[in-house]
């Protein structure tokens, strides 16, 4: 875990929270609390990012779906923590926040990384899964099973439903879900 939470504080040294903010809200990126990015969303709480990129624990050379990608920041941390030898995807429902990352995403040099519109209707990518690491970053209300499909075995997930934060980790046997009793969690909803 040590290991993990220096590799995620590096991330965070190399991919400012800063960069992915609007010009409105920049003076407050040092802040530990979600802030507003437009259309009822928000840039989460770095404190909440932290947790969920440690319990999502991804390794260099990963395959990661980041669903709800908003700004593009946990896209770029992803990003930095799978290295050039990765690949990421982020996917967003709101298309001008699709055009948001994307822009906020080319001030970095992560060519492995991009930003998708999601499709209506369809939760995540399952024509590209599978992923060995999925970061949902809006609250699923329970655990989709259309998520699940589209992780590896041996994969892990990470996600809030109903408050909770969840990670599922998938074997040969199955899907295994895992919560964090100790702590609450609010998000916008998933689409």
């Amino acid at each position: 875990m040590d290991t993990e939470r220096t590799r995620v504080s590096e991330a965070f040294e190399a991919i400012p929270r800063v960069n992915f903010l609007p010009p409105s809200v920049r003076s407050h990126a040092g802040v530990d609390a979600p802030l507003p990015i437009g259309h009822g969303v928000t840039n989460s709480q770095p404190w909440t990012v932290r947790f969920m990129l440690r319990r999502l624990a991804v390794p260099p050379g990963a395959r990661v779906l980041d669903v709800g990608s908003g700004s593009g920041w946990t896209t770029a941390l992803l990003a930095h923590l799978t290295g050039p030898t990765g690949s990421v995807v982020g996917v967003e429902v709101i298309p001008a926040l699709v055009e948001f990352g994307r822009r906020n995403l080319a001030g970095f040099r992560l060519p492995w990384a991009r930003i998708e519109p999601a499709a209506p209707g369809v939760l995540g990518l399952p024509d590209a899964g599978p992923f060995d690491r999925i970061l949902v970053s809006a609250d699923a209300g329970s655990i989709p099973v259309e998520l699940e499909r589209q992780l590896a075995v041996r994969g892990r997930m990470v996600l809030p439903a109903d408050g909770v934060m969840w990670t599922v980790t998938r074997d040969d046997a199955g899907w295994h879900h895992h919560p964090d009793p100790d702590h609450r969690f609010a998000f916008v909803p998933l689409v």
